[in-house]
Order: structure tokens, then sequence, then C-alpha cells
């Protein structure tokens, strides 16, 4: 399974093992488990330090493997085949269980092993999906520093019967005790949150009693992080509040058009990104959400969590999210059936039949992807044809069990109270309305900015994007944007990081032009 160089490379990490590492797989004679075991065989030979268990007779699930310390519980297990994205999940609870450290803020890892009570976490994946590494791996920190924290990673392909029972429909879902904790995105210090109440309102007292910033950034996509970066370069006073560090790059699978990069990950850049502004002195403030902004000589931002931020000047790059089709049934089966990422949640459609909203580049590829997953895809365009590059239409057109609906506009998503069962359409052309028996919907038609939080404030265009000027000024003195939630057209991440360079540089100006009261 794993090749020469790959074993190199793994025994240069696991040199930085402290103790031994017991594996212990729980295994049967299915495929599945002879997999498992070879996959574990040549981890385990890549490290003295490692010692592989084998077990038939426990009451585990099969196949999984848990690690553990000698002389200490299994903590940390993984059900399923740790392959694919969740790889990197394995390695790094190796040598978090073998005793070394994880990256993380010394005060998150405190409250981390202050933690009271039992906790038995279990996260449903897919390891086509690139958000249930972070998931993963977070549990696991938790688990390896909390002896009183237990985290079983399952695959969702594998435990079918499972998924159908939990009725899971999206991808990472983590169960706590038993019972739904969270789906989707979550990173640490948000996980630490909902299980320490206290730890948001420390959080907000903390925020409001900072000084003014010369500079304060709003949302951490590449806008966000170039305009940083740039601000931080002139030596003034400059935060960033995000409320998610990486913005819509952690839901890229792919970019291959980011000038001086051939092809990476999205989560990968972001990781750069990240790595990039705290190179710099940068406050950096993640997981909050902005609610309002009030104009003045100080301008003042406030968040969601209760907190409150003032800046001399303000650069807001809060980019923009999936659009919904918005009409009856989105959200009530939302997780359930209505989906958005189809790399994340299309594995667990194996086998049945979906139905893809949107004809431009992102339908038809998701509509290509899903299509080697599930039993029948049905893609759904409102206009007369479809919108995407000719290349990506021709593979479409190509595929046995994909079918193609132009002139059809989506009225209504129906289910049986627990998941998806069909979606209505109507004909544009004849007017007749019709019915699409099916178990799964995703959305793919287009983006929406994040500017509600802005309204009556700052101006905003017809579609709810920040209008600004050539110089990224918007409607508000001293209050700058850039990014997908701007005017400016083609929202690509090389645009979203020049933009995002030009609104701190003009920030920057407004500053040093500005009254002796306002930039002293």
């Amino acid at each position: 399974m794993l090749d020469a160089n790959l074993k190199t490379q793994l025994q240069g990490y696991l040199q930085r093992l402290m103790h031994t590492v017991e594996i212990i797989a729980s295994v049967d004679d299915a495929d599945s488990s002879r997999e498992m075991l070879e996959l574990l065989g040549e981890v385990a030979s890549t490290s003295d330090k490692l010692k592989l268990v084998v077990q038939r007779d426990d009451a585990e699930r099969r196949p999984s493997f848990a690690l553990r310390a000698p002389g200490t519980d299994a903590r940390v297990r993984f059900a399923g085949l740790p392959v694919g994205h969740e790889f990197t999940s394995l390695i790094l609870a190796l040598l978090q269980v073998g005793g070394h450290p994880p990256k993380a803020d010394t005060a998150l890892l405190d409250q981390i092993r202050a933690l009271e009570g039992d906790c038995l976490f279990e996260t449903y994946i897919s390891l086509s999906c690139q958000i249930c590494p972070d998931v993963v791996q977070a549990l696991n920190v938790m688990a390896a520093l909390n002896p009183k924290v237990r985290h079983t990673m399952i695959d969702g392909s594998l435990f079918q019967a499972e998924i159908e029972q939990r009725q899971i429909m999206a991808v990472p879902t983590v169960f706590l005790n038993g019972k739904p904790f969270g789906q989707g995105r979550m990173e640490l210090a948000e996980i630490v949150s909902k299980l320490d109440v206290g730890v948001a309102q420390r959080e907000s007292q903390s925020m409001s009693a900072k000084q003014p910033f010369d500079m304060l950034v709003i949302g951490g996509g590449p806008a966000g992080a170039a305009a940083a970066i740039y601000a931080a370069r002139k030596g003034i006073r400059t935060g960033i509040a995000a409320e998610r560090f990486g913005g819509q790059l952690l839901d890229t699978m792919g970019v291959e058009n980011f000038i001086t990069v051939k092809e990476t990950e999205g989560p990968r850049l972001a990781q750069g990104l990240e790595q990039h502004v705290k190179s710099y002195d940068v406050d950096i403030m993640n997981l909050q959400r902005a609610e309002s902004l009030i104009p003045g000589d100080l301008i003042e931002l406030r968040f969601t969590g209760g907190a409150s931020l003032k800046a001399k000047s303000v650069v807001i790059a809060t980019g923009a999210r999936w659009r919904e089709i918005n009409v009856p049934g989105e959200r009530e089966y939302r997780n359930r059936g209505v989906a958005y990422c189809p790399h994340c949640d299309g594995p667990l459609f194996k086998g049945k039949r979906v139905a893809v909203i949107g004809g431009g580049n992102s339908g038809v590829e998701a509509a290509i992807d899903l299509a080697g997953i599930v039993a029948h895809v049905t893609l759904i365009e409102y206009d007369a044809q479809l919108r995407a590059d000719a290349v990506l239409v021709r593979k479409l057109n190509s595929l046995p069990n994909v079918s193609i609906i132009t002139s059809a506009q989506t009225t209504q998503v129906s289910g049986d109270g627990q998941r998806v069962t069909s979606l209505h359409y109507k004909d544009r052309q004849g007017g007749e309305s019709r019915n699409l028996e099916l178990a799964g919907v995703f959305v793919q038609i287009g983006l929406v900015p994040n500017t509600d939080w802005l309204k009556g404030t700052v101006k905003l265009s017809s579609r709810g994007e920040i209008e600004v000027d050539a110089r990224g000024q918007t409607s508000v003195p001293g209050v700058f944007a850039a990014g997908d939630c701007t005017v400016v057209p083609y929202k690509q991440i090389v645009i979203a990081v020049g933009e995002g360079a030009k609104a701190s540089l003009s920030a920057f100006d407004h500053l040093i032009r500005s009254p002796l009261s306002v930039a002293a």
C-alpha cells in the first residue's frame, strides 16, 4: 500500500515518538479487515516504537483499530481504513498518542486537559471529504490529552447500517455520548467552546478589552489574509477577526489556477495563508462572526458572541457562501438529503438517485463526480441550455447514468419527515409540473455575499455586494472592502488576494492622510 518514498517519510516523522504506541486491531475475515491489517503492518514497520496487536474476539467494530500508550486505555480509534485525506489523521494520532505535543495554543490545550465529564465522540466521515480530517484531528487531540475523552472515526461507506440507523445524510457528523453533537466543519477551539460554556464569555471579554487597532480586517479568506499581511508590513497595529480562517478555500477541492502554484488543494492553500499571516505581528481572532458596524472616528465592530472591537480603519473581506434555491423543503431537509458539497457528501448516496441543481461549471462538475458514485444523476438547469464549459458538457453527455433537464424551475423539495424523497420542478416551456423520486439534491447555483450584517450601514448593490471604488473604498469613510463580498467581477482566489492587498494599501493611505486625532 505504501510506496518506498512514503515509508521513508514516515520513518522521519515517527522518530518524534517519545514512547511506544500499541495499535490494537479488531478484525474479521472480510477483505476490508485484510486491507486494514496490510496498511497497519506497513505503518508499524517504519518504527520500532509501534507494536501491532490483532484481536478477533472483542466487541469493537470490524474493521477498526485503536491506539494506546502501554498501561493506558485506548482513547483514539479508527473504524475503517484511514487513507486518502484521513491518512494524515492517522499519522498525527500516532504522534500525539506517542507523546509528541500537538500544535495548538497553550491556553486551549490547558482547557482541554481541564474538561470534566466522560465524553465519547463518534465522527462519521467519507474518505473523499476534505473537511472531515479537521474534525477528526481535533477530536483525536482532545482524546490524546484528556483521559475522559474518547473518539472514534467511522468510515460511513464501510458501516452503512449505522448510517441508515442514525439517518446520516452529511459528513462529518459527530455524536457525543450517543446524541447528535454537530455537523460540518468544526475547529478545535469551537468544539471546546461547546463543551466549556465559559470559554465564549471569557473570549468576548478579552476581545472587548483590546486597544483600538490601526487596521482591523474582517474575514480570513485570501482577501483578508492579504490585507492583514500588507497592513502588518507597514508596522501598524493590525488585527484580523474571522468566522473561520481560510474561508471558501476550506471547501475547495482543487486549485489549479493560483499563479506560481500549479496544483494544490484549498485547505493546504488556506494553511499556507494562515502561516504567512502568523509570521507577522497580527492579532488573529478566529471563530468570530461580525454582526454590525458602527461608523465614527473610531469604527466599532460588534460580534455575535458579544465582543466588540474598535479600529481607525477597517477592511471587510467576509467572502460569500453557497446560494440557496429558496424553495419549500430546502432548509427543512438540509443535511438530510439536501447538500452543497458533492465531494463531501456524495459517498453517502452510493447506489441511489440524486439531482444536481445548476448547469454552470460547478453543477456540471458535481454531476460528473457523482455519476461515478450514485446510481443515477439528473442535472436540472433553469436556462434553456447548460452554461458550463464545452469540454465539461461533452464529458457529461458521455456518461450513461446522467439525465439533463433544461428550462426547469425547481419548486419544492419533499421528504418523509426524516429525509428527502423527491424533487418537484416546473417545465418553463410547457408549464407542466413534474416530480422526480430521489434521495439527494445537490445545490450548485453559485454564491451569495456575506453582507447581510452591513445592510443600512454600507452601500450594497442589488445583489447584496459591497459597492467599492477603484481603491476599494466603501461608502463609509475609513471602511474598505475586498474579495467575493464586493462588486468586483470574477470571483477568483488570485483576484481576491490582489483586491485584499489593494484595499489594505488604500486603508493605510487613508490613515496617514487622516486628521491627527484619528491617525495618531
